[in-house]
């Protein structure tokens, strides 16, 4: 059971970094920042430090089911309407 838990925080903590990523670059070259910020406030939701904060604080814990989903939300909001790929193509044409 154990290796199960550690094997989904990873995942969890994996998805986080990548969402946190798609926020900064939505910030720093999107044409709305504020997409950027939420996008980066939602990644939080999948760091495991941050949901046990939240389950001690509030008494709530967000169900796999829903993390899912808001995950399947993210990637198409920053893939589809946020042109993601093309504000990295513009990040690297300046390097």
């Amino acid at each position: 059971m154990k290796n199960k838990s550690v094997f989904w925080d990873v995942i969890s903590w994996m998805f986080g970094v990548i969402v946190l990523v798609i926020g900064l670059v939505n910030i720093f070259r999107g044409n709305d920042p504020f997409f950027g910020v939420f996008i980066a406030l939602l990644a939080f939701v999948y760091f495991p430090p941050v949901n046990s904060l939240l389950k001690k604080i509030t008494g709530i814990r967000i169900h796999f089911i829903l993390k899912i989903l808001l995950g399947l939300f993210i990637l198409w909001a920053a893939l589809g309407v946020g042109e993601l790929f093309d504000k990295i193509d513009m990040m690297l044409m300046e390097f």
